[in-house]
């Protein structure tokens, strides 16, 4: 399954997703740093991916339909959290989460918590 980590993540992330199993695309490798909300969905729909990101703005799902991509997935955490313990949480949560969750649904991630919205089709 791929992943693609929008530029408000981590550059590490990338460790703990590949982890998981993703190959995982950053928006900074292939030159979308500062591009808009549409051309990363745009982006991580090309390569079938999930798109991991903190703008709430992917969570709307007027803009982003569920059921019409390949998974959303917004990690909500304080800015002064550490990448380390983000990480770690990531890690814990998502280890229980099965590819079927991702596909067409909205996941919202926050310490302790674990949300998915499900598309109708789910």
């Amino acid at each position: 399954m791929n992943a693609v980590i929008d530029e408000d993540l981590p550059r590490s992330l990338a460790d703990t997703l590949s982890s998981l199993g993703f190959t995982v695309f950053d928006v900074r490798d292939h030159g979308l740093r500062g591009r808009s909300d549409d051309q990363i969905f745009a982006f991580a729909q090309k390569q079938k991916a999930v798109l991991f990101s903190g703008d709430l703005g992917f969570s709307n799902t007027l803009t982003f339909p569920l059921g019409k991509h390949h998974g959303i997935c917004i990690l909500r955490f304080p800015n002064e959290a550490s990448v380390q313990a983000i990480r770690k949480e990531v890690l814990r949560l998502l280890s229980e989460v099965s590819y079927e969750d991702y596909s067409g649904n909205l996941i919202i991630l926050t310490f302790g918590r674990l949300r998915i919205r499900r598309s109708k089709r789910s």
